[in-house]
């Protein structure tokens, strides 16, 4: 048998006329549509704000200059998402099937970087990469007077792939975990190399898992505002950022936020696509095995190198450079304010958010997988509209709703988790739906004709299979959420101060030593919740 014959023998779609999928059972559909209209309410009040705006919208909607911000932001997604593949692929490969030297350690590390903030990032690297930044002043004697400009494109580029490559990274380990490593050893028997079994039997069965995180990649960047207005690079969201902002005109950026939508729809129909109709699940008998090891020998220790580049550019720049700021701080008299307060609310938040959220995106991603159609696909993609707006517009619209309509709910933390949910949920969504895509249906179907119930299939079967997924979804969900600043400035309830806020009202003021002590807890607290969801990662296998 062929490589090619090899790799796609278990994912193709059985021949003969394709077999419609069932209805789902209440349980299943019902929760699933329940939670994407309550997404759509963010969505119900743009659209609102934007009738109200008549001709003006349209007339700006129409502008050279849109076109050109849209343009911008769309390369800027493209290159973004591409970059983060290239880095994450051998990334999560060596952590999971490699001997590399201290695999755990590099597991936890290559993670942390999705907690620091985009506008941190940006931040840190012009302070220490930038033109007369740190690393010049360490050059200078050498002759070198000025470094590459870091605004603009490029360190647009820089960052966001730095800090954004985790999405990728978690979602590509869950499935790595859960392949079957039967396929690469029959490839290895037929003579095949290690090389040509990855790219033609291991890279098209991870074909979902880079759709999914790379999704995520693309939402994340043609949301961030942080990064983008920090370098100087005019993008979609900075342009909304501005109306509600500066120009004090929530109407035309309601307007804005609508194409905003429309671009993230076009991005969720190039990843649906992209996933195909193949089957990324044994379709023969098998035992579950852990995957085989694989001796680097003599690329053992350029694969350290690797990493150790990545980590270096990703998470100790930045942290030696608040590292720096902070003890200049103290050196200069600067109270050491750890802010317990402030870091036992961002954990407690973001604890509730990822439960919520894993909670709400479940019953989602079983009906995509399971029963697909119209409905399941407009649930899908319903529920990808939060993670592409800009946080202020979500938090914009749950203050109107929460004044008008739920009152009770104003200013509380139930609507703050509420807003959580709505802006993180293609997170748990996308890495839940790439593990039950590799859960054959036949294993439930077997049960079920054994006399189980549905509920009592998904608790016992189904769920311990796709525990590693869901377990990444729901670490970046936490990590999404302790770095989280708009929904959580304008929705928290009066005095609820989190280690986000804390780090903005002091950055804001130029109190940079006084910023550098919380983010520096940021990034401690949320090493320590990544390396407990990796240890059950590495234990649900």
């Amino acid at each position: 048998m062929r490589v090619a014959e090899l790799a796609h023998a278990p994912t193709v779609r059985a021949g003969g006329p394709r077999r419609r999928a069932p209805w789902p059972p209440a349980i299943i559909w019902a929760p699933a549509v329940l939670v994407g209209l309550a997404v759509l309410l963010p969505l119900l009040y743009l659209a609102w704000r934007t009738i109200g705006a008549g001709t003006e919208a349209i007339d700006l909607l129409f502008r050279y200059r849109t076109l050109g911000v849209v343009l911008r932001s769309l390369f800027l997604v493209a290159t973004v998402t591409a970059t983060t593949t290239l880095l994450a692929l051998p990334l999560a490969w060596l952590t999971v099937r490699s001997d590399l030297p201290f695999r755990r350690f590099w597991s936890v590390i290559t993670v942390v970087p999705l907690v620091i903030p985009s506008y941190v990032g940006a931040l840190m690297f012009v302070v220490a990469l930038g033109p007369k930044g740190m690393l010049q002043g360490y050059l200078e004697p050498l002759g070198v007077n000025r470094l590459p400009d870091l605004y603009g494109y490029p360190g647009s580029l820089i960052t966001l792939s730095l800090l954004s490559f985790p999405y990728v990274l978690l979602t590509i380990r869950a499935a790595l975990w859960r392949l079957d490593p039967a396929l690469e050893e029959s490839s290895r028997s037929l003579g095949h190399g290690p090389w040509a079994t990855f790219f033609r039997v291991t890279l098209p069965q991870l074909r979902p898992a880079i759709a999914s995180g790379g999704l995520l990649v693309a939402l994340y960047t043609l949301s961030d505002f942080g990064a983008v207005s920090l370098l100087r690079y005019e993008t979609f969201t900075w342009t909304i950022y501005i109306q509600y902002g500066s120009a004090f005109n929530r109407t035309l950026a309601a307007a804005l936020s609508l194409v905003l939508v429309a671009v993230a729809v076009g991005i969720l129909r190039m990843e649906r696509a992209s996933r195909g109709r193949w089957r990324y699940y044994r379709s023969a008998a098998g035992a579950a095995r852990d995957p085989s090891i694989v001796r680097l020998q003599r690329w053992r220790w350029p694969a350290f190198g690797f990493f150790t580049m990545v980590a270096t550019f990703s998470l100790a720049l930045p942290m030696s450079v608040l590292g720096y700021w902070a003890v200049r701080g103290i050196a200069a008299g600067e109270p050491l304010n750890i802010l317990w307060s402030a870091a036992a609310n961002s954990i407690y938040v973001s604890a509730l958010a990822a439960g919520a959220t894993v909670i709400a995106g479940l019953p989602v991603a079983v009906l995509a997988v399971r029963y697909p159609g119209w409905i399941a696909a407009m649930v899908e993609r319903v529920t990808y509209i939060g993670f592409a707006l800009p946080g202020i517009a979500i938090a914009l619209s749950l203050v109107f709703f929460g004044a008008n309509y739920a009152l009770p709910l104003y200013q509380t933390t139930p609507l703050l988790i509420f807003a959580y949910v709505v802006l993180f949920l293609p997170v748990a969504i996308g890495s839940a739906r790439t593990s039950l895509m590799q859960v054959s249906p036949q294993l439930e179907e077997a049960a079920r004709s054994l006399g189980r119930r549905p509920l009592r299939v998904f608790s016992t079967i189904t769920l311990p299979l796709i525990l590693p997924g869901i377990l990444a979804g729901a670490g970046m969900v936490f990590l999404l959420t302790m770095k989280e600043l708009p929904a959580t400035l304008i929705l928290g309830p009066i005095g609820f101060k989190t280690l986000a806020t804390s780090i903005w009202s002091a950055a804001s003021e130029a109190y940079f030593a006084r910023a550098a002590i919380p983010a520096l807890l940021l990034i401690v607290v949320s090493s320590f919740s990544v390396a407990l969801i990796l240890g059950r990662e590495g234990r649900a296998r």
